[in-house]
């Protein structure tokens, strides 16, 4: 191969070649009036510059407006402006409806039970750190409330009135072990009271001890007050059975109990300021 590149007949060749290539640089520059580099340099770049010029008449013609940041800012604040807007009439919506669905159930029970007398109150104040569900109403004696008054959400018991003051009260739910309601199971017709631990609370349970170790009471079952006592009214459902188990010093049976309201998600309630058969101190 060496050989060849050293022979006469490739230098004649490379002579010829460059020949040529003198030739033609001079036909090109004389023809264009431009020196033989820049001549050069037209033919070997001539068509990158077409496909530039090409590339930049194409996107002239593509319908991009550029706009000012603070053009886009404002459009930005407008929208912004408006998602709030949206978000609060949402928020309107949610309470509304909720309201709706309370008074419907209010007015199930008002419907069923002419001789209740109820104050409405809304929930003001929660303990974050109370297993036991109590909170503050923002109703008091002002609106006649009493002490054992109980409280309720449509026919669901929630509670009853632990303290007063004129223009407030503090509710005790029925996850309080303090408090104790005399009950019936529904199917069953057993007959005892619904109270809680602090272990049960904790798992917003409450339950009905001291039944028979033989009772019929399943998982399922409601359990509604009995109204013995004169403090809570009848028939006020306290929640469904989620498990029947032994005594642990007796040979008696416990149906826990889970209630039949969320007391973390209510907002409002009702109080049953007086009702047939009430206990008056």
């Amino acid at each position: 191969m060496f050989r060849f590149f050293k022979s006469t007949a490739f230098k004649i060749f490379a002579v010829i070649v460059a020949a040529l290539l003198a030739g033609s640089v001079f036909a090109v520059a004389s023809r264009s009036g431009s020196s033989p580099l820049t001549s050069v340099t037209s033919v070997v770049f001539g068509p990158v510059s077409r496909l530039a010029s090409y590339a930049a008449s194409e996107f002239s013609k593509l319908p991009i407006s550029f706009k000012s940041s603070s053009t886009l800012q404002k459009q930005v604040d407008e929208l912004n402006k408006k998602i709030d807007s949206l978000t609060e009439q949402l928020v309107d919506y949610e309470q509304i409806k909720n309201k709706n669905r309370f008074y419907q159930e209010f007015l199930g029970i008002k419907e069923e039970h002419s001789d209740y007398v109820f104050a409405e109150a809304a929930i003001i104040g929660r303990n974050a750190a109370d297993n036991l569900s109590s909170f503050t109403l923002n109703k008091g004696s002002a609106n006649g409330i009493s002490v054992n008054d109980p409280v309720i959400y449509g026919k669901y018991l929630v509670g009853v009135v632990e303290s007063v003051t004129p223009t407030q009260c503090t509710v005790s739910t029925i996850l309080n072990p303090k408090v104790n309601v005399s009950a019936y199971e529904v199917r069953t017709r057993d007959m005892g009271f619904v109270t809680s631990t602090v272990a049960l609370s904790k798992e917003g349970h409450c339950h009905m001890p001291g039944l028979s170790s033989s009772t019929a009471v399943t998982v399922g079952g409601i359990v509604c007050t009995s109204g013995v006592g004169g403090i809570f009214p009848r028939d006020l459902i306290i929640g469904n059975i989620v498990d029947v188990v032994d005594g642990t010093v007796d040979i008696s049976a416990s149906a826990i109990i889970e209630p039949g309201v969320d007391f973390s998600e209510i907002t409002d309630v009702f109080i049953i300021t007086d009702f047939d058969g009430q206990m008056t101190e």
